[in-house]
């Protein structure tokens, strides 16, 4: 079957709702009431683009791309709907961004730059950027934390509003040690102060018989339960495994639970990011697998996708805690599972599942496999029905213009020469997990994206903003700390949470070689009637 073919075949195979996940045919999910249906819905392939304003500066390619012209001549950048309100640059950003306002009414974010191996004798500020945006015009960094975790958080630096804390394991470089930093924010938040920087599983900590023999821990994404109470690692160490610490003593965390994540021959999984449920019982976790460019991407069995697990033993602090499997969804048209975020939307339980790899991996030699197979050329978001927990449905996915294979001669052409991420989705965020509206998303080269999700079967895109390239590096970024990414006037990579502020109309984020932006929304495209932001519902 010819490329050709292959993407038609790709294009009917979804538009119709028959695209197996996991071994589960496709149902739909009604209109905007969450309403059930007993019937498979005709899906469309890629998300309605945004309708731009008429001073706006809108793509001139396909949706989501920056077309090779433009890098070869600087890209200057893109917006729809949203304009530049302030900027922070510094050195750059990294991975993550959080926020958090005190109980004197201070806004502060913070965000991670590169690991201090990279480029160290460039730097003048190293660690975790703290930045001031009570002036939501003068955003000004206060402090830049430096402990050993907070060097290199790589994708754990979170917040937990309802312990104000922020906290971060060593990530350094993907995969550091079992080290978690925790610092108070109850004070001022612009000045955050030490609560323990310990190495977790260790005979020092006193918690080394809650790791296995034989295991090494080694941190790269974790995130606070939301009582604050435990602190969760998608560990990298060796197995590959999921890790819970009790931080009820903010003092001195102590491990207390290991699960080992299950291997899927002939593909190599790895952990990433997990969400906890409100009630702490319920871990959605990544599944964070990539068939590569030399299977048969078409027929190998799919690896990659979401685990919910049982976490009710650690939340009751019960004596050896097993944490147990409950249900699982897996894709084959995507790879390596980034992160998740579980939601409300019209009164209904969905689960927002995002990765950062496509199926044939993330180079070109990927790419190209995954356009011969006729598969979606790189990552994206995608939205789960997990009213059934022991049976989660795929109900939509937020795929670009960039993303059909149908588009993979206009879209190759832009990536020659680079490595790594490209047109593919990071990390997400919705405006309120109870009651979500909205969700908006770093996608690398394609800048921000903001997705009306009112309904979940048919999202729409209402926003988006693609900074300029940079000319000149930024050192504390990781596009630029990696060999081969950044390119001077090339797109920026925007991969970071993002903060959306219903009250004010904006949207706080990083990108890496731009550093911090404060973006305002236009058009009046948002917030919708019913959209709010409650503080403390991080994602």
């Amino acid at each position: 079957m010819s490329i050709a073919l292959r993407a038609d075949w790709y294009r009917r195979f979804v538009t119709f709702g028959l695209v197996a996940a996991s071994s589960v045919v496709l149902w739909g999910c009604g209109g905007g009431d969450g309403g059930g249906s007993s019937q498979p819905q005709a899906i469309p392939l890629t998300v309605p683009k945004a309708t731009c304003g008429p001073t706006d500066n809108p793509e001139s390619g396909l949706q989501g791309q920056v077309p090779a012209a433009l890098r070869a001549s600087g890209f200057k950048g893109f917006n729809c709907n949203l304009s530049l309100v302030a900027q922070s640059k510094g050195e750059g950003a990294s991975w993550q961004h959080a926020w958090f306002q005190d109980g004197a009414g201070h806004n502060c974010n913070y965000y991670d730059t590169s690991s201090p191996v990279n480029g160290t004798a460039l730097r003048t500020n190293l660690g975790t950027v703290v930045l001031d945006t009570t002036s939501a015009s003068k955003p000004t960094p206060t402090a830049y934390l430096t402990t050993q975790s907070m060097l290199d958080p790589w994708e754990s630096l979170k917040v937990n509003e309802r312990r104000q804390l922020l906290g971060a394991e060593d990530g350094r470089n993907a995969t550091g040690t079992g080290q978690l930093d925790l610092y108070d924010l109850s004070g001022d938040c612009r000045n955050p102060q030490l609560l323990s920087t310990v190495t977790t599983g260790t005979a020092t900590n006193g918690d080394a018989a809650a790791l296995p023999a034989g295991q090494i821990l080694a941190g790269h994404e974790g995130n606070f339960a939301p009582d604050g109470l435990t602190w969760y690692s998608g560990d990298r160490g060796t197995p590959k495994k999921y890790t819970a610490t009790d931080i009820s003593n903010t003092t001195h965390p102590v491990l207390i639970a290991t699960w080992t994540l299950p291997q899927l021959v002939p593909t190599t999984v790895t952990t990433h990011g997990l969400t906890i449920s409100d009630d702490g019982t319920r871990a959605y976790v990544s599944q964070a697998g990539v068939l590569g460019s030399s299977v048969d991407l078409l027929n190998a069995p799919p690896a990659n996708g979401v685990l919910i697990l049982d976490v009710s033993d650690v939340q009751k602090r019960l004596a050896n805690p097993q944490i147990r499997q409950v249900g699982s969804i897996l894709w084959r048209d995507g790879g390596q599972m980034q992160h998740t975020i579980p939601v409300t939307i019209n009164s209904k339980s969905y689960l927002v599942a995002v990765e950062e790899s496509s199926t044939g991996g993330n180079s070109m030699t990927g790419y190209q496999a995954a356009c011969t197979a006729g598969l979606p050329v790189f990552n994206m978001a995608r939205l789960l029905d997990i009213s059934d927990e022991t049976s989660p449905k795929l109900v939509s996915r937020l795929m670009l213009e960039t993303h059909d294979p149908a588009n993979c001669a206009k879209v190759l052409p832009d990536l020659a020469g680079l490595s790594s991420f490209t047109y593919g989705s990071h990390y997400c965020s919705v405006d309120n997990r109870h009651n979500a509206t909205t969700l908006a998303c770093g996608y690398f080269n394609s800048g921000i994206r903001v997705f009306d999700i009112r309904d979940p079967t048919r999202p729409k895109e209402i926003a988006y903003f693609n900074p300029a390239g940079t000319t000149t590096p930024s050192q504390g970024s990781n596009h630029f700390a990696r060999s081969g990414p950044w390119v001077a006037g090339g797109p920026d990579w925007c991969n970071a949470q993002i903060r959306l502020d219903a009250a004010t109309a904006s949207l706080q984020t990083t990108c890496q070689d731009n550093g911090f932006l404060s973006l305002k929304f236009t058009n009046g495209v948002w917030p919708f009637a019913t959209s709010s932001t409650p503080p403390g519902l991080q994602n």
